[in-house]
């Protein structure tokens, strides 16, 4: 008896050898615009082709011609925080680099640093008083001030039965005059997803 269970613990791990020898694995480079969606939940082709749109839409509003019209100059914007909301995770910093990366290829602002970075920056400026050469020494108090900040969340409304699945996201961004606190434009962008999954799968 104990020889027949020694005999199928080894055919056993013969066989989970050999089938996993037997698998492979196949990776193909795709193009990064290329829109994919294999799990329908949030992905990087959301995050890119949202901000777009939603930036296009900021940047075809009165506010942008009131500033051009009073400041005769291309309005500061930072972008502020981004919540997530959701039921699902979303990768927010790589969304809010969509939004800028957005702003900045229009041309038609200029996007200032965050909080984080601006502190990196001035400890770079501060490190350099001691350490560069003077005549190539960066100036303090030359920073560009933002005078409008965008910010914004992302929620979700999830309705399941059995293999089936629709996911709602609600993506809101709201651009605020700093000095003011008024708000100058509020763009929403949803998204809804149908997930059948096989009985079989």
């Amino acid at each position: 008896m104990k020889r027949l269970i020694f005999i199928s613990i080894c055919l056993l791990t013969i066989m989970s050898l050999v089938v996993g020898c037997g698998a492979s694995k196949k990776v193909t480079r795709i193009d990064p615009e290329e829109v994919t969606d294999l799990s329908g939940r949030w992905n990087d082709t959301d995050s890119r082709l949202v901000s777009q749109e939603m930036i296009r839409d900021c940047l075809n509003h009165p506010w942008i011609n009131e500033h051009m019209t009073a400041k005769a100059k291309k309005p500061a914007i930072i972008v502020g925080s981004m919540r997530n909301k959701s039921s699902e995770h979303i990768a927010v910093a790589t969304f809010v680099n969509d939004i800028e990366r957005a702003f900045i290829n229009s041309g038609q602002v200029n996007v200032v640093s965050s909080a984080g970075d601006r502190e990196e920056l001035r400890s770079e400026k501060d490190d350099q008083r001691v350490f560069a050469s003077p005549d190539t020494i960066k100036q303090m108090g030359k920073e560009l001030g933002a005078g409008f900040m965008m910010t914004g969340e992302v929620n979700t409304i999830v309705d399941q039965e059995g293999g089936e699945k629709v996911t709602f996201y609600q993506v809101d961004l709201t651009l605020t005059n700093i000095e003011t606190n008024v708000k100058v434009w509020l763009g929403q962008k949803k998204i809804k997803k149908f997930i059948a999954r096989s009985k079989y799968s």
